[in-house]
């Protein structure tokens, strides 16, 4: 799981700070506030690491099929303002089963611009609990590799530059001797802690009238859930323990949020073409002719119980097409499944429903204050502003910035000032 993130001159941001990062964690805030790239730092590691070429030192993107996002150039991910040295720089720690050997950890990288224009690693900082790993980049490309606090560097040269952000060479593992095994175990823990993210965006596929199966399971859903309707397929007509568990569990869902009974997979006849039916009332449709707002919600609910434990799930407007029941019901999908399957979620949401709905589970007891993080992103002028909403016991928020949602109460004593206005003006 990953417990803090740090972003210095990364696009909108100067400096977040040390971000807290809790099993639940909601990002709020107005439109092009900054808020998607928090997200989007972690989602740039994630598709270096698993770039083909193992020499990158960050993937900036442009693969439509492989890459999860296009950052373009330096120049276009480097903070508008920002200052010398030209650099930005993204860290996180992270603490977790999903570490193997390595339990908990740092990652911090800053990043400069070559004369080539492309992007290079300028610090690569890895650390455990007890060691610490620096590579530090010199002239032409050569790098200083410091181990721990001492100060000369253990080797020096070009053929010891960092691979993907998170790994050195095989020829330096296999030169710092024994302290080599223990900065792989830790480069591998970083890449299993980036490979456990799941993104699914705010635009989703359109449902289809029916669909065909090839009889596998999906690696993921997709950014677009394009895979979740495989995956429910999967779950419906796999056999093994878990046949149906997706299917029951997005079922369950839907019935709290009063969009459908539950779900149906169906088979065309004797072909490979299913349908998904959707149950309510008594009356059984196809997904396609239901509202557009079920088959938007299907990919949240397929993911949460997709992801394997230990996953991180990154959701961009989960909420988008919902009514405001469902859009709150949504809190409590993220407090339980974060509970029963040891997933963490990190959610971007214009949502009050939702919101409001967590709230109302922290003052119920039902989630703490500790356990779910929340945070309103704003601009600062050029700048990207974090404020750290602190609620208490009862879910009441304590330093509730202005037009967090609106002016509800606002709106409320104009409505009365005018009706007593038109009252006054009737009698006389």
């Amino acid at each position: 799981m990953f417990a803090q993130l740090r972003l210095t001159q990364f696009k909108a941001w100067k400096d977040t700070g040390s971000v807290a990062l809790k099993p639940v964690t909601m990002l709020l805030g107005t439109n092009s506030s900054g808020k998607s790239t928090l997200i989007q730092s972690l989602l740039l590691l994630k598709q270096t690491v698993q770039s083909p070429d193992r020499t990158v030192h960050l993937n900036l993107g442009g693969d439509e099929v492989n890459d999860l996002f296009n950052f373009g150039s330096f120049e276009d991910v480097l903070h508008q303002a920002a200052e010398q040295p030209r650099q930005f720089s993204i860290g996180f720690d992270f603490d977790g089963e999903t570490a193997g050997r390595i339990k908990s950890g740092k990652f911090d990288c800053t990043y400069g611009q070559t004369s080539s224009g492309s992007v290079a690693i300028q610090t690569l900082d890895l650390r455990t609990e007890s060691r610490r790993f620096r590579a530090i980049r010199r002239d032409k490309g050569a790098f200083s590799i410091m181990v721990d606090e001492e100060s000369m560097p253990r080797l020096k040269g070009r053929n010891y530059a960092p691979e993907r952000s998170v790994a050195l060479s095989a020829d330096a593992i296999a030169e710092l001797n024994q302290d080599g095994p223990v900065l792989e175990d830790l480069s591998l823990a970083i890449r299993r802690e980036l490979e456990s993210i799941i993104y699914l965006g705010p635009l989703r596929r359109k449902p289809e009238r029916d669909y065909p199966w090839n009889k596998t399971k999906p690696g993921d859903v997709g950014i677009d859930g394009r895979s979740a309707i495989d995956a429910l397929l999967a779950s419906a007509l796999l056999k093994g323990e878990e046949q149906s568990y997706v299917v029951n569990g997005v079922s369950r869902w839907l019935a709290k949020m009063k969009v459908a009974d539950k779900l149906e997979v169906r088979q065309q006849g004797r072909s490979s073409r299913y349908e998904l039916i959707i149950h309510r009332d008594g009356v059984a449709c196809n997904l396609r002719d239901v509202g557009i707002g079920v088959s938007q919600v299907l990919p949240v609910l397929v993911v949460a119980y997709f992801a394997p434990p230990g996953s991180t799930i990154i959701l961009e407007e989960p909420e988008i097409h919902l009514h405001p029941l469902a859009q709150a019901v949504l809190a409590e999908l993220f407090v339980t499944i974060s509970h029963e399957r040891k997933v963490q979620f990190i959610v971007e949401t214009h949502s009050e429903h939702l919101f409001r709905r967590m709230q109302t589970l922290i003052a119920r007891q039902e989630v703490s204050a500790e356990q779910v993080a929340m945070y309103f992103v704003e601009r600062d002028g050029k700048a990207a502003k974090l404020r750290v909403l602190a609620l208490d016991e009862y879910g009441r928020v304590k330093n509730w910035p202005d037009g967090f949602f609106g002016d509800a109460l606002g709106e409320t004593r104009e409505q009365a000032r005018l009706m007593f206005e038109r009252q006054q003006a009737a009698k006389s």
